[in-house]
């Protein structure tokens, strides 16, 4: 029998005063309902708060690495590294083809069903396709950034050229997350590129600038590329021998076709996503000098307290969706669905009213003039509640087969967005590139919780109530 003699409610009751400990009795019991449920639903649960704990810990590291760098480099040599830096991650993300993605939807699937061919076909077809269509794609750019070097402005040249060496391992390492998440390993998918990476930038840059480096774009970009690789090799090393393990010696078998066609609209709702979220930075750097970029980057980063809600919850509910729905159990996937968007809402909630509150004094930290961007965090934080009213809608299509109208709606969001930063950040600047990131956030929620419902019957909308069929 399980013992409960240090379960949250009995700590509560022994530590607390007692109106305080009646009060706070069914949030413990929720705690420990949730720590100690050996079913699906707390196994799922649990992932969700050891992600959440990940990106807290992820977005500190995060912030603290890009105030020091800042510094160090000012402000127009940082922006010119987070304008690099930020493509390649878009670029690593596209560069997969979906298959990153994939692989989560697949490896429950094939566990479910005892079919350890096809998982270790595509455990071992993933890794190869990768890994070559990332090395096409930077040489693909690095053509590009050679035909048309004379209008692009020249100090950014080489750092793009530096910042392609880094695309396979990118792309990689988003694979071998998507790999973990797949297997419900958690610390595995996250730690890597959310915690050890961004530390051994930090510690490099600070080593290069000791031995004497210029305290620039290239330096920083050059200490990304190595952390990057150190990272991404002990990542691949790590979970390769873990998935080895469990599986038994069977030849592969390789569906590639069936593997690409899924992926495919995956690969577009991947790069539409990973484009929207990120076309502001670009289309700043697009009209607007280095400076502006490094200040309205570092009001998105200001932002990331409330992200990572969304992205702990989306890293660790995927699996569980995709399993439920290869399973036929509807009802349970809608119920399991709607809790989810209550998961994502009510902390990305909290941490708005947080980052509104600490926001100022966070952008001061950057150094002088980055307080400027510290209105746009209102109409910023308002689509990103918005995005999180309907929780992990996105994964929740993907993952049951829905990806194809799940692509046509990140790309009309995309397509919205850009247009609206087109016109909106000649006319307006920094706020019109952050009233365009609003506006269409705000319709990427609405059209995804419509399709959700219009689909799957379920309504993922925090407000709406639960459909007789949920609640039966």
């Amino acid at each position: 029998m399980r013992s409960v003699r240090f379960s949250p409610s009995t700590i509560g009751s022994r530590l607390l005063p007692g109106r305080l400990a009646v009060r706070a009795e069914p949030w413990l019991l929720r705690l420990e309902e949730l720590l100690l449920a050996r079913d699906a639903r707390g196994e799922a649960g649990r992932n969700a708060l050891l992600a959440f704990i990940i990106r807290v810990v992820n977005a500190a590291i995060a912030f603290l690495s890009q105030v020091l760098l800042a510094r160090w480099m000012g402000s127009f040599e940082y922006g010119i590294y987070v304008l690099v830096w930020v493509t390649m991650i878009i670029l690593g993300n596209i560069a997969c083809l979906g298959f990153h993605t994939s692989v989560i939807r697949y490896i429950p699937e094939y566990k479910a069903k005892q079919e350890y061919a096809e998982l270790r076909g595509i455990n071992r077809a993933s890794r190869l396709f990768v890994l070559a269509s990332s090395t096409a794609f930077a040489l693909v750019g690095m053509l590009g950034i050679w035909a048309f070097e004379p209008v692009i402005e020249s100090y950014y040249v080489v750092p793009f050229y530096l910042g392609l060496i880094c695309l396979p391992m990118m792309a990689l390492s988003d694979l071998m997350q998507g790999v973990a998440r797949g297997n419900a390993w958690v610390v595995r998918a996250l730690l890597p590129a959310y915690f050890v990476r961004p530390i051994l930038i930090l510690v490099f840059m600070g080593v290069a600038l000791l031995t004497g480096y210029a305290p620039d774009a290239k330096t920083a970009v050059v200490t990304a590329i190595l952390a990057t690789y150190v990272t991404t090799i002990l990542q691949f090393l790590s979970i390769s021998a873990r998935v080895d393990r469990k599986l038994p010696p069977v030849k592969p078998v390789f569906r590639m076709r069936e593997w690409t066609a899924v992926s495919l609209p995956i690969f577009l709702i991947e790069s539409f996503f990973f484009l929207l979220t990120n076309a502001d930075v670009l289309m700043v750097g697009r009209y607007m000098a280095p400076t502006d970029v490094a200040v309205y980057f570092a009001t998105v980063k200001t932002l990331a307290l409330v992200h990572f809600v969304y992205f702990a919850v989306k890293a660790s509910v995927a699996q569980r969706y995709s399993a439920f729905m290869h399973g036929g159990d509807h009802a349970g996937l809608a119920a399991f669905a709607r809790e989810t968007v209550g998961w994502t809402f009510w902390p990305s909630l909290a941490m708005g009213v947080i980052v509104l509150i600490l926001g100022k004094p966070m952008l001061m930290m950057f150094g002088e003039g980055f307080t400027d961007g510290y209105p746009l965090l209102f109409v910023l934080i308002g689509g990103v509640i918005a995005r999180a009213a309907v929780g992990p809608a996105e994964s929740l299509l993907t993952m049951s087969g829905h990806q194809k109208i799940c692509a046509l709606v990140y790309a009309l969001t995309l397509a919205l967005n850009v247009a609206l930063n087109m016109l909106l950040i000649p006319l307006y600047g920094l706020w019109g590139a952050a009233a365009a990131t609003g506006i269409a956030m705000v319709f990427e929620a609405s059209a995804l919780s419509f399709t959700a419902w219009r689909k799957l019957g379920i309504p993922m909308l925090i407000f709406l109530p639960s459909t007789k069929h949920e609640v039966a």
